[in-house]
């Protein structure tokens, strides 16, 4: 299914960069501009955004706020934030404020079209650049970090294991699905029960706990 995405930048030439490289994209229907927070939740209230790219550095109110005003209207929308910074708190506040995806602005644009669809389609995405920061922000907070975490023994199966590890890489259901030559329907009940084993909410909580206690 087709999606319609919303560009929020206030930077013209990046604005018009961006739409021109999701312009010849086959999953995009429609493309939305805002150069402004504000002019992007007024664009979102009105019409069925599924996708918002999010410039963090926007005027009056930023990136971040305007992130978690979009995802308080609708959480289902997918936000990738797009941002020339890493610093560790912009990094949090923007996972806290529901961020499915981090990445610099030094992405690749084809690249940045094939992070778009892998999280239109569920899968959590964070920058490499800032995975450190990631981990080591949450090493004493956030995922059940109890003192026996470390030598929990999770249980997970082969296939269960194989698929956490692809999910930390930031594939969607439907590229571990093809890598694994199995259904998506079969991906998404491993997927539930790998949630349910670790004792985490999403994929983004799974994938850093995998990460943080070295799991896969």
């Amino acid at each position: 299914m087709k999606k319609k995405l919303l560009i929020v930048e206030d930077h013209e030439l990046t604005r018009f960069g961006l739409k021109t490289a999701f312009e010849d994209v086959d999953y995009v229907e429609k493309i939305y501009e805002a150069s402004t927070a504000e002019e992007a939740i007024d664009i979102f209230r009105n019409n069925e955004i599924d996708i918002v790219v999010m410039d963090l550095g926007l005027p009056n109110m930023n990136g971040i706020d305007a992130t978690q005003e979009i995802k308080a209207i609708n959480p289902d929308v997918k936000v990738i934030i797009l941002t020339s910074h890493n610093e560790e708190k912009e990094v949090l506040n923007c996972l806290k404020a529901g961020a499915n995806a981090y990445c610099s602005k030094e992405i690749n644009l084809q690249r940045l079209a094939q992070v778009v669809q892998s999280v239109s389609e569920g899968a959590a995405w964070f920058d490499p650049s800032i995975a450190n920061i990631v981990l080591q922000a949450t090493s004493n907070a956030n995922i059940n970090d109890d003192s026996e975490t470390n030598y929990k023994n999770y249980d997970l199966t082969t296939r269960e294991a194989q698929i956490l590890k692809l999910m930390t890489e930031g594939y969607s259901n439907m590229e571990i699905a093809q890598h694994l030559v199995i259904s998506v329907n079969t991906t998404k009940a491993h997927v539930a029960n790998i949630l349910q084993k670790l004792e985490v909410d999403d994929r983004l909580q799974a994938a850093l706990k995998a990460l943080k206690y070295k799991i896969v």
